[in-house]
């Protein structure tokens, strides 16, 4: 076997994803199911990624990019080639293709221009707007992203329907998840949500299964794994209807994922955020969501061991489909956290009824070797997932000691401290009503004749004509003015 191209060795030594492993999907069949330049891009992930199949995807990339007008992105691919297989003819710009279709970019995107100018002279609403989403599209094929958001947004300024407000918003959608713009995605399907929810077209049928993936896709992107399940297991199964190699069809969505992709990322996300019963409930028993459990039915079957606590065969199911999981575009940055999810979430079950278990023991039951699981334990230890103790000279997990005797006694000692203090107060209070100690509220005619002796509102008294009970010189009380207490 010919050693691996110098590439990987120092991407691996990078810290980048390296498949060494030959996935269980075949090229061919696999990159025929999308449509669009996320064939090429996916074609270059799996080529710049596999060591078994960088040759055949990247070769297939620089094919599909010449059958666009996207000239940098032909020039990535074939950069791409030439940085691992440098002597491959195949990884020779071909500069006469370069140089025409470079001046028939310039020649469109000028002709589309001059027609948007036209429209804005004549100031047709509907002409403008079906220039601005011309020119969106036109730089969106040859890979002017900014551009292209830009025209179409300039868009919103001739939409006279909701429907063409719609069609926008599914376009700034588009791009924006070509861009790995995931919150301007999450407020396109927002907004789409909202004007379809107030519309009774049938477009709100063939949409839906679109917004959930996009909105799924971008909560996968951002880490909210629970968030994505909850959206990929609200898909209609709409969508498992369509053509895929039917560009017009409304209900296909290939140029971003397949519905096959809907079972994988679903699956997968509801694994690691999600326990035994709602994987029961909202997975394995959700209608909908099981036409796409159909086309993975390994996912299926996955679930299913974790909700019958098969762990290792849940587990032995997921590393057999690793490398392919690797190599996918919008999955490969999440596999290890999501792995990592779904075993710590095994152990923790797993040791519930344990006191003690030895590394190699749960290395076996869990499908792995005892560095890998001590360093998983390690890491659920220190993030509070596991309330345990690892014994690296005897190589045992050993669970967090309960003395429940004394937490039983504790309990005990601290409700008689308790009665004890209570009856006290009682006592104490008996003798202070037996003594005639205790402070009475005043009664209420009291309140009243001390009412008479305050002014308005309970103020002072008033020192115009109000009489005092004064004293005399000899000691006797006498009635006398107040102005006769200042005389």
């Amino acid at each position: 076997m010919a050693a691996d191209p110098p590439y990987f060795e120092e991407a691996q030594a990078a810290g980048r994803v390296i498949v060494t492993d030959h996935p269980k999907l075949e090229l061919d069949a696999y990159i025929a199911n999308y449509r669009g330049k996320t064939r090429i891009h996916r074609l270059h992930h799996i080529g710049t990624h596999s060591t078994q199949l960088y040759l055949e995807a990247l070769t297939a990339a620089i094919a599909e990019a010449k059958r666009g007008k996207d000239v940098r992105l032909y020039e990535a691919m074939v950069s791409a080639l030439r940085e691992i297989v440098p002597e491959d003819p195949r990884a020779t710009l071909d500069i006469a293709w370069v140089d025409r279709t470079t001046k028939e970019v310039k020649m469109e995107t000028d002709r589309l221009e001059l027609e948007l100018k036209g429209y804005k002279n004549n100031l047709i609403k509907e002409s403008i707007r079906m220039g601005c989403e011309d020119l969106g599209r036109h730089y969106h094929l040859i890979g002017d992203l900014s551009n292209a958001i830009k025209a179409y947004s300039k868009e919103r300024e001739s939409v006279q329907t909701p429907a063409h407000v719609a069609i926008m918003n599914m376009h700034l959608m588009h791009v924006s998840i070509d861009q790995g713009n995931w919150l301007s995605v999450q407020s396109s399907v927002q907004k789409l949500r909202g004007l379809l929810s107030s519309s009774s077209s049938g477009d709100t049928d063939s949409a839906q299964p679109k917004l959930a993936a996009a909105m799924g896709l971008a909560q996968m992107a951002t880490g909210s794994y629970k968030d994505a399940a909850l959206s990929f297991l609200g898909a209609d199964p709409r969508m498992l209807q369509a053509k895929l190699d039917d560009p017009n069809d409304p209900d296909a969505y290939n140029e971003i994922l397949t519905p096959n992709d809907i079972a994988v990322y679903g699956g997968l996300c509801a694994l690691a955020s999600m326990d035994r019963h709602e994987l029961q409930t909202r997975v394995l028993d959700n209608s909908n969501f099981r036409n796409y459990l159909e086309l993975e039915p390994h996912i299926r079957r996955a679930i299913s061991f974790f909700v019958a606590s098969k762990y290792s065969a849940c587990l032995q199911i997921l590393e057999s489909y690793k490398a392919d999981y690797l190599l996918d575009l919008y999955l490969y940055r999440h596999v290890n956290e999501i792995y990592f999810r779904v075993r710590s979430k095994a152990i923790v079950q797993y040791f519930i009824p344990f006191s003690c278990v030895t590394l190699a023991a749960l290395a076996t039951a869990f499908n792995t070797d005892e560095i890998t699981i001590e360093r998983t334990l390690v890491d659920m230890i220190g993030n509070g997932a596991l309330d345990a103790r690892i014994d690296l000279e005897k190589r045992v997990l050993l669970a967090k000691q309960v003395d429940d005797r004394r937490e039983v006694h504790e309990g005990a000692l601290a409700m008689a401290k308790d009665y004890e203090r209570t009856l006290q107060l009682r006592l104490l209070r008996m003798e202070i009503i037996n003594a005639g100690l205790e402070v009475k509220p005043p009664a209420a005619k009291d309140v009243m004749s001390m009412g008479s002796l305050t002014g308005p509102r309970g103020g002072p008294p008033s020192m115009a004509g109000d009489v005092f009970m004064g004293m005399d010189a000899k000691g006797k009380g006498k009635n006398m003015r107040s102005g006769g207490l200042f005389s």
